[in-house]
């Protein structure tokens, strides 16, 4: 587990959120990466005990404990070669976020025999690039290696911050591609980080972060490598995509 400090200016259309001033934050950091899954299982726990150790899993209001997304539970209708709705983890699953692209949608790869698996239907290698954390699912913006996820009392349209927020990638091969930046409800960055990356195919990374001293997370954004899955733009040297998402419990905002 690791504490530092560090931030960038960045802008926030979302909301109507103003650009960040620079916000000294204490977090605590909670990385890992390897060959699989069990080279991350202990820090995504660790990360999980932060909050307490209790999955909330769906619908309902809790002081207290985390949410939990890993993508096997979205319908057929819903996943490759079809788009999922932003706001399925809201609505359909109500998890307490609805996500947010420059890109043109999100989409949850296929169950075998459906469709072709993780993401094979966007491109023909893709299946040999990556893997899961938990099978068989995985997660993707279209068209924008950007998500943003914006946080909800699960299954209300009432806005809510979370005290910390990881994800599992796959495929990350560079220091410097994939990210994960927090802000608060001012657009103000309060922590960015690098998920940490591995040499070779089918590879898991873990990035997580949790905050500890008052900071409230509003809008999470994440930069999944720089190579646009299924976009026209295939430039870039890192293809990554998402599997398992892991926050604190979203709490009313103030």
């Amino acid at each position: 587990m690791e504490r530092k400090v560090t931030f960038l200016s960045m802008a926030l259309a979302t909301v109507a959120l103003v650009w960040p001033a620079i916000t000294f934050a204490a977090p605590v950091v909670f990385e890992a990466s390897g060959s699989s899954p069990d080279d991350i299982r202990a820090a995504f726990k660790d990360f999980g005990d932060f909050f307490g150790g209790k999955n909330n899993g769906v619908n309902g209001s809790f002081p207290d404990g985390h949410r939990e997304i890993n993508w096997d539970g979205v319908p057929d209708a819903f996943a490759a070669p079809n788009n999922m709705p932003a706001n399925f983890f809201n609505q359909n699953s109500p998890r307490g976020v609805v996500f947010f692209t420059p890109g043109s949608g999100f989409q949850v790869s296929a169950n075998q025999g459906v469709a072709p698996i993780e993401f094979d239907n966007l491109r023909p290698d893709a299946s040999s690039k990556f893997t899961t954390f938990s099978a068989q699912r995985l997660f993707t913006a279209l068209g924008s290696p950007v998500t943003e996820v914006l946080f909800f009392i699960p299954g209300k349209a009432q806005a809510a911050t979370t005290k910390g927020f990881g994800a599992v990638f796959t495929h990350v091969t560079r220091d410097d591609s994939t990210k994960i930046e927090y802000f608060d409800v001012n657009g103000r960055l309060l922590y960015s980080a690098f998920a940490p990356a591995v040499r070779g195919r089918e590879t898991l990374s873990f990035l997580a972060v949790g905050f500890d001293e008052g900071e409230e997370v509003f809008l999470v954004r994440i930069t999944s490598g720089d190579v646009e899955l299924g976009g026209d733009n295939r430039g870039g040297r890192d293809l990554v995509v998402m599997d398992d998402f892991i926050y604190g419990e979203p709490q009313a905002l103030n």
